[in-house]
């Protein structure tokens, strides 16, 4: 009976730490960047023709942000230890099956359960779940046995800060950008290098079927027995589908189109001098007065020397239309809006690209004056933007690793 206790402990203690770490991570990097998993939420509601739930893509996206994170708090910390079982059980009763609908009919390639940090397919995220479910029944057949490691108050202590905690970099992330950016696009990224396919990376494989008549009725032939031998049979068209999609660089859809349908990506990309990019997925619902701020910057740039570009998603007309009554002096350049709204998480957004590789990157409030760069601060500037982004990335980094020590040191049975 001793072995047999001893078991169920060390088990537990296991399953716990297993859920906990996956639903505090998940919680975490979606809490992180709450805008890019209300765009998941949208692809969701657009695949499956639930468009009027889009108004409530990012509430529900920081909802579930918060949720996970506090589920794996309580697991990890044994906080409201009972509820978060439950809690957690419920999730996978009702995800495992959802990921599984996804898996077969895969309306969105990645299910987006861990935001861009860790991208997965839907059969991965349903054989994930599959394991966490075995994981959590144990823990909620067991659940009555497990005693709270702390007292109502100190319970009720640390729920507040976790939440608080979540909410605090959702909405700064919100407000300006995410504290931690898991994109391909991020700070010190090469853009040119990102969109590099490997020599012996594996390639798109496709089947073709070929479709010809005879005496008025049409047949599908493959490449392999279509009737080369009867002139009687007569072409008449065919169709390619995807069978296997092979590699896929990080960055694959940036490619930048003027207004007279050029591409001048590789002349933004090869530029040695400092690029300026303005960004707007679309123009509709973006904010203006943070567009006439980047006019001043453009302004300043256009007189001495400096590129600055405007990329959005919107049309001819809608650009028009917003440079005239904006009075915008920088032309505006076509980009795809999802790969827009991967850059950067702002409409609009400022990028700084040196060769093709960001140094810098400003949300619509934080976007600089012709200051920025008439008092030669560039540098500066940048290596004060790297520093105190690396220290929000290292206090929450601390901070999650103080919660699973905690964890392991309250430790009870």
């Amino acid at each position: 009976m001793k072995f047999k206790g001893e078991y169920l402990t060390k088990t537990s203690l296991i399953s716990r730490f297993v859920v906990g770490l996956v639903f505090t991570f998940s919680g975490f990097v979606k809490g992180v960047d709450p805008l890019g998993s209300a765009y998941k939420f949208e692809d969701y509601f657009i695949a499956f023709g639930l468009n009027f739930l889009q108004p409530l893509a990012l509430s529900l996206a920081i909802a579930l942000a918060l949720a996970e994170f506090l589920i794996g708090i309580s697991l990890i910390l044994k906080v409201y230890l009972r509820t978060g079982i439950w809690a957690a059980f419920i999730f996978m009763i009702f995800f495992t099956p959802l990921t599984l609908l996804l898996s077969v009919t895969n309306p969105v390639s990645d299910c987006g359960c861990f935001g861009d940090a860790l991208v997965l397919s839907n059969w991965q995220t349903f054989w994930k779940n599959i394991i966490l479910l075995l994981f959590i029944s144990g823990l909620f057949l067991s659940r009555k046995s497990l005693t709270a490691a702390y007292p109502p108050k100190i319970e009720w202590v640390i729920t507040g800060l976790s939440t608080l905690f979540l909410l605090f970099i959702s909405f700064y992330g919100l407000k300006n950008l995410p504290l931690m950016d898991f994109r391909p696009y991020h700070i010190g990224a090469s853009i040119p290098d990102g969109m590099i396919i490997p020599d012996k990376a594996a390639l798109d494989e496709y089947e073709t079927t070929l479709i010809y008549e005879k005496e008025g009725i049409q047949k599908e032939f493959t490449s392999e027995n279509f009737p080369w031998q009867d002139s009687t049979w007569k072409f008449v068209d065919q169709n390619s589908f995807l069978v296997k999609e092979g590699y896929i660089p990080p960055i694959h859809d940036f490619n930048i189109i003027n207004q007279e349908g050029e591409e001048i990506t590789d002349l933004i990309l090869n530029d040695e001098a400092f690029t300026f990019l303005l960004i707007s997925k679309t123009l509709k619902n973006t904010n203006i007065p943070a567009l006439e701020k980047a006019a001043k910057l453009a302004l300043f740039c256009k007189e001495n020397g400096i590129k600055f570009y405007g990329l959005t998603a919107s049309g001819n007309n809608e650009i028009d239309d917003l440079v005239n009554s904006a009075d915008l002096n920088f032309e505006f350049y076509a980009l795809d809006e999802t790969t827009l709204k991967t850059i950067i998480r702002s409409n609009p957004g400022l990028v700084l690209l040196k060769e093709g590789t960001i140094i810098g990157k400003w949300a619509a409030k934080n976007i600089p004056g012709p200051e920025f760069v008439n008092k030669n601060l560039l540098a500066q500037q940048l290596s004060s933007l790297n520093k105190q982004r690396e220290i929000w990335k290292q206090s929450g980094l601390l901070l999650l690793a103080l919660l699973l020590i905690s964890g392991l040191m309250r430790y009870k049975k």
